[in-house]
């Protein structure tokens, strides 16, 4: 099973994240995993591809980011419920996880307004999943301007349009931690200055706009998923490089930290539900289980048969590393493999409860196994 992109050379060690938690990466390319469970196998389910003949196909949505991790998966639910998919990509964009789907591309950009206006055309609902999710940027003003400006320009668009359904999908990063370790949900209170890091600012600065346009009469609906893993993770997220140099036996070593992981295809389903039951202006945290990154990684290692992680490490341990990688970063133009607002985050556990979507909106996210199974088979199969 190889790794991505280039490795610093054989037996060196490297420090990369998930969510803010933080870990020493090896990065030797490790011999193939002997899996023991079955290779990935997609779930089935009537509609992936098209629509059911003959259903209801009148609903015409929107669905921005559909070629990434996300997207792809909110996509496949609306597909199942019989909506005519249209999907925002960018030219050039990789289209992977479109592939066999019945839906219409148009090609745009959220930070081109004309294409937004065309894309929204017609369209009767909108579901905005796309965002710029880089913890760290050589130029953090290509954050904003898609996360802020672009949700800004999409939504004028979708107003617009007179689309009469809206859900944006904003991130557990935007909310508030207890300083106790129990899980935060909608209601925690939280600041921009509690923000740490150009992405969660950006994320924190466009729901906030996103709620002044419900307030205004916009009816747009807001979910915040927590860490999602799964299948079709191609890029992969942050949390898909943990799973998946996990199932390669990279990681034999762990920080004290904490996130709440869910399948990605819950998340879909709690978009649907927000778009069916969601209050317009409210927000609904779509959660899985809370685990500390230890745990998370032993239950990978009982996965795939191997030995889990047995080192600790102190945060203070990783800093300096995270101070060196950023300069090498700028002189290099490569992203860095750690990054100090990326070590200073891992410091909290980031828990979450999905009480509110539970009770609200009927949302019941599955095993945390399955999902873990799921991912690991994938990226099985695809790395």
């Amino acid at each position: 099973m190889k790794g991505r992109g280039k490795e610093a050379g054989a037996g060196v060690r490297r420090c990369v994240c998930a969510n803010g938690a933080w870990f020493i990466h090896n990065a030797r390319i490790p011999s193939p995993v002997v899996m023991d469970h079955q290779p990935y196998v997609p779930r089935v389910h009537a509609g992936d591809a098209q629509a059911q003949p003959g259903g209801d196909t009148t609903m015409k949505t929107l669905v921005t980011g559909a070629t990434g991790f996300v997207g792809s998966a909110v996509a496949r639910r609306l597909l199942r419920e019989n909506h005519s998919v249209r999907v925002l990509a960018r030219a050039g964009s990789d289209r992977r996880n479109l592939q066999g789907l019945d839906v219409e591309v148009v090609e745009g950009d959220l930070t081109d307004a004309t294409s937004l206006a065309s894309a929204c055309k017609g369209c009767d609902a909108v579901f905005h999943v796309a965002a710029d999710y880089r913890l760290w940027a050589p130029q953090p003003d290509e954050l904003y301007r898609t996360n802020v400006d672009g949700t800004r320009a999409l939504l004028e668009a979708a107003r617009q349009a007179g689309v009469s359904r809206i859900v944006y999908t904003s991130s557990v990063a935007t909310l508030g931690i207890p300083r106790d370790g129990s899980s935060g949900d909608e209601g925690t209170p939280v600041s921009l200055d509690d923000m740490v890091g150009h992405y969660k600012r950006s994320k924190f600065l466009a729901e906030a706009m996103v709620r002044t346009y419900a307030a205004a009469g916009l009816p747009v609906v807001i979910v915040n998923p927590s860490t999602p893993v799964g299948p079709r993770d191609i890029k992969p997220t942050p949390t898909g490089r943990v799973v998946r140099d996990a199932v390669a036996g990279r990681l034999p070593a762990y920080v004290d930290t904490g996130l709440n992981v869910v399948h990605v295809d819950d998340v879909a389903d709690g978009h649907w539900l927000a778009f069916q039951h969601g209050v317009v202006g409210e927000r609904y945290i779509l959660g899985g289980s809370n685990l500390s990154l230890r745990e998370l990684l032993t239950e990978i290692a009982d996965i795939v048969g191997r030995e889990p992680p047995r080192w600790r490490l102190p945060h203070a341990a990783v800093m300096p590393v995270a101070y060196v990688a950023e300069a090498w970063a700028r002189v290099s133009g490569t992203q860095p493999i750690a990054t100090v607002e990326e070590v200073r985050m891992s410091r909290k556990r980031m828990f979450f409860s999905s009480a509110k979507a539970e009770r609200e909106l009927g949302y019941a996210a599955g095993p945390v196994r399955l999902a873990l199974e799921d991912a690991v088979a994938w990226f099985s199969l695809h790395h």
